[in-house]
């Protein structure tokens, strides 16, 4: 697949692993027994017309086998753009995404306390950890995750990547974080938020509710004049017009990309460090 920089794209799996792997399987799968339909269709077209001749009139037959053949090779070539997709977005665009947001936080020498929000297998987590410890900083990262196991993985692979000494992990309720007020200088977040309240279905009022209640959250720990930067699946407008709300300022928001199948964007911001009246400005300046 390429690198990153300085590192290999196998460094990266071999570290972190796949965390979509079991989704890509299946479309791998499905791919696969697709191509072998279509396959069949190639092979034994005429027996197959003959088959749809005894269902449809005259003439029918062969364009209704042509049709399905067709239909089959297209869902393979479909299958397998989706599941090189995935792999795409879990490890190299992921990798790449993460580096941008660390690089969109001005000045990491003066930053005590980070949170990563949601750090699954600590991609970005780790990310924090290593521009912590290039700046020679005496500061940690947090990662929350709502699994304990997950929290166990993590730690693992801090200490492959170097940085164990950086970071720490806690589970917890992203919805009622386990910290104080004005306690974080950075708080970062990578396609994590979008995932609480799904069980009330994504579209939902009630799931809206509970990915705002996160970003309130967010900021309620964020020391002022600290920064936030959330890259995120759907949902970002919400989470701005939120952050607007909150009054924060100097949010950015990221061009589109397109991450897991569906629109991705990275919004940064900063909580001011004096009460602010007023809506924030939000620049579309960033490019990803």
């Amino acid at each position: 697949m390429g690198k990153s920089g300085n590192r290999d794209w196998t460094q990266i799996y071999a570290i972190y692993g796949l965390d979509q792997w079991q989704t890509i399987l299946f479309l791998l799968f499905h791919a696969v027994l697709f191509t072998i339909l279509s396959l069949l269709y190639l092979t034994y077209f005429d027996p197959i017309t003959l088959f749809f001749h005894r269902l449809l009139p005259i003439g029918s037959a062969r364009f209704a086998a042509g049709f399905t053949g067709s239909v089959a090779a297209l869902s393979a070539l479909c299958l397998f753009f989706a599941s090189f997709h995935f792999l795409h977005s879990s490890l190299p665009l992921h990798y790449d995404v993460v580096q941008r947001m660390v690089a969109s936080v001005n000045d990491w020498s003066t930053v005590k306390h980070a949170l990563d929000l949601g750090c699954g297998r600590g991609i970005l987590l780790n990310a924090v950890a290593t521009q912590l410890k290039k700046e020679g900083s005496s500061g940690r990262v947090v990662g929350l995750d709502r699994s304990k196991m997950t929290s166990l993985s993590t730690l693992r692979t801090a200490k492959l990547e170097g940085v164990g000494e950086y970071v720490t992990c806690r589970e917890g309720d992203p919805r009622r974080l386990p910290f104080g007020d004005n306690y974080f200088d950075v708080v970062v977040s990578a396609v994590f938020v979008h995932t609480v309240g799904k069980e009330y279905g994504h579209r939902t009022v009630e799931a809206s509710a509970e990915r705002m209640r996160v970003v309130g959250e967010m900021v309620r720990v964020l020391k002022p004049g600290g920064s936030g930067v959330v890259w995120d699946l759907l949902h970002v407008p919400e989470y701005v017009r939120r952050l607007q709300e909150l009054k924060m300022e100097d949010i950015r928001v990221s061009e589109r990309v397109t991450a897991f199948m569906v629109s991705s964007q990275i919004v940064s911001f900063r909580k001011p460090s004096h009460h602010y009246f007023g809506l924030g400005e939000v620049r579309l300046d960033w490019r990803c």
